[in-house]
């Protein structure tokens, strides 16, 4: 059996894993197989595969207790901790649902999203139950556990475990369900990376679990191939941890990278504690300075490509030396293909809809299972994917041509001394013209007066204008002193009013 992300590991390794399709029987496999190995640590307490999955029984005894049924919701309020993880997976592995809910979320979020999924029983963090005083369902510790465990359910592959909120940049958030295939083919993808992957990786879950790449490459990948994942309730003081975790692998949005860069900068190489070799990050565009500057501390970068509704992952480049603008291959047992320049998207990795919502989930998924991504793509001739935009984002010239603002960052992106930027149509003496917002690399500009500065970025703005279509050129060069509006993927947000 040879494919790109196959040949990655060993063969020897590549022997013992195999792609499981439900949750109930992947908690069992690691307990049989990763038994005595740590598995969950927040540096006070650490706990094995064995031990954790025997906690994860005894969630699953709590939760029968309640009288829930196969198919009923069950919403988790938490800070990402060892107790959010467990029930997680006492839930998805009991044949319930799973909701994670934001922790920045407000009260009357979190009583409206259980009213609007008809979640049955609330976990919610102890610090946090005062706060759910009018649920509308039953509320429990998510510290909770009975004193002896149950075996857990045996469920479908195609019964939902899952419903992760999508699209909160562009209006009402949705609920994207992934059945367990999906969910579990999200997480076995999240096993390969070059070289030995097995029973060797620690990592920190520096994304929040109601985000789907925290959840699935950031903790079921970990899992699934017997690493050890350190929780991160307080995120400050889970960063100063790092040099004590040694963390050998990293799942993280190009933000965090950024933060993280700029404390290497300011404490050294060994504030990453020395055992960093991989990160993985996605979620948003990740520049190739990332890349060149963590080379420089032997870390190397890998991104990727996927969506909630996709389970996260979808491709993965782990050639990003020598094609840093790509986001890689397709991952096994699933097909891409560009319809009009769209990304299409077919396999078991695929959602099955939006909770409540058939007239969203018809305008995405076709009858006979493609979805599309709303994502602009092509492959190259070595079928690396590369994306180019997004349909919604595109901007409508006055001569009726559509032009990515993506497409435009591109370049910008691949310069130094550019942290961010964001282009956009704007106004100028009447006329629609294409305009760049542009978040400076801090080092490039200390000791710049300025008008400096500003000449220096349109100065790079011309250079590259040089190299684009003229429909393509951008007209107007703002250069930004202040941080761009993010989203929770710390994704510059395209909607900046």
């Amino acid at each position: 059996m040879s494919n790109y992300f196959y040949d990655m590991l060993p063969a020897d390794e590549m022997s013992q894993v195999h792609y499981i399709p439900t949750v109930p029987e992947f908690v069992e496999w690691i307990e049989n197989k990763w038994a005595d190995l740590p598995a969950l640590s927040n540096i006070a307490e650490t706990y094995t595969y064995k031990e954790m999955c025997d906690r994860i029984a005894r969630r699953r005894a709590y939760l029968a207790a309640l009288g829930l049924q196969q198919g009923d919701k069950v919403a988790i309020w938490e800070r990402t901790s060892i107790d959010a993880l467990e029930t997680f997976l006492a839930v998805t592995s009991a044949g319930y649902v799973a909701i994670n809910l934001p922790t920045a979320l407000p009260p009357q979020a979190i009583i409206g999203c259980c009213m609007r999924f008809g979640v049955k029983v609330l976990a919610v963090r102890n610090e946090f139950a005062e706060q759910t005083a009018g649920a509308p369902c039953q509320v429990i510790s998510s510290s909770a556990m009975a004193p002896n465990g149950i075996p857990a359910a045996k469920v479908d592959k195609e019964a939902p475990a899952a419903i992760f909120f999508t699209g909160g940049t562009t209006g009402q958030p949705k609920g994207a369900i992934l059945p367990h295939r999906a969910l579990m083919r999200g997480a076995f993808n999240g096993v390969f990376a070059p070289g030995p992957q097995l029973a060797i990786h620690r990592t920190v879950c520096m994304l929040p679990l109601s985000h789907v790449f925290g959840l699935i490459c950031g903790t079921l990948g970990i899992l699934y191939k017997g690493g050890e994942w350190f929780s991160a309730e307080d995120m400050k003081a889970t960063i100063a941890k790092l040099p004590v975790i040694k963390p050998t692998v990293l799942i993280l949005v190009p933000g965090l990278c950024d933060v993280l860069n700029g404390l290497v900068k300011m404490y050294g190489p060994m504030f990453l504690g020395g055992a960093l070799k991989t990160i993985i990050s996605g979620a948003a565009n990740v520049p190739p300075r990332l890349t060149t500057e963590f080379a420089k501390y032997g870390v190397r970068v890998h991104a990727g490509y996927g969506m909630t509704e996709t389970a996260n992952l979808t491709t993965a480049n782990a050639d990003t030396p020598t094609r840093p603008t790509s986001v890689g291959k397709v991952y096994p047992e699933q097909e891409v293909k560009i319809v009009d320049g769209e990304i299409w998207v077919k396999g078991d990795n695929v959602f099955t809809g939006y909770y409540g919502n058939p007239e969203e989930t018809a305008k995405c998924l076709t009858e006979d299972g493609w979805l599309k991504t709303g994502d602009l793509g092509r492959f190259d001739e070595d079928g690396y994917l590369y994306i180019v935009g997004r349909i919604k984002n595109l901007i409508i010239l006055s001569n009726g041509e559509n032009v990515s603002p993506e497409t435009i960052e591109e370049p910008f992106y691949q310069n130094a001394a550019i942290r961010d930027c964001l282009v956009k149509e704007e106004m100028v003496d009447g006329e629609p013209v294409i305009a760049i917002d542009i978040l400076p690399v801090e080092a490039a500009i200390a000791g710049k007066e300025w008008a400096e500065v500003e000449e220096m970025y349109k100065k790079i703005a011309a250079e590259i204008n040089a190299t684009l279509p003229s429909t393509h050129r951008v007209t107007k060069v703002t250069v930004r002193k202040e941080d761009f509006k993010r989203t929770g993927a710390l994704k510059v947000a395209r909607n900046q009013n």
